[in-house]
């Protein structure tokens, strides 16, 4: 949710102050209210809300085409490539 449009200004951090980053739907108490949620999931139930509040399908798919470059899901992205294991080429026993 854009943040100008967020009724309570933002989430909450860890020390109760206002979230400048997340929206008060994502993030709470300093947390994620669904942590585990994959970007595609979240497009889905994002647009599937917007249409409840009447935008037009196409304009709601526009809409979503940007959560992927949302900091919370380049944070995810940074910490699988991280633990990316890493893959080394197979001996040649020849």
């Amino acid at each position: 949710m854009p943040m100008k449009r967020d009724e309570k200004g933002g989430g909450t951090n860890a020390d109760g102050t206002r979230s400048t980053m997340y929206c008060s739907h994502c993030y709470q108490n300093g947390q994620f209210v669904l942590p585990d949620i994959s970007v595609t999931e979240m497009q889905a139930q994002v647009r599937e809300k917007v249409i409840e509040f009447g935008m037009p399908g196409f304009l709601a798919g526009i809409f979503t085409r940007r959560i992927p470059k949302l900091a919370r899901w380049q944070e995810s992205k940074e910490k699988k490539e991280e633990k990316a294991p890493v893959r080394l080429p197979a001996p040649d026993f020849t």
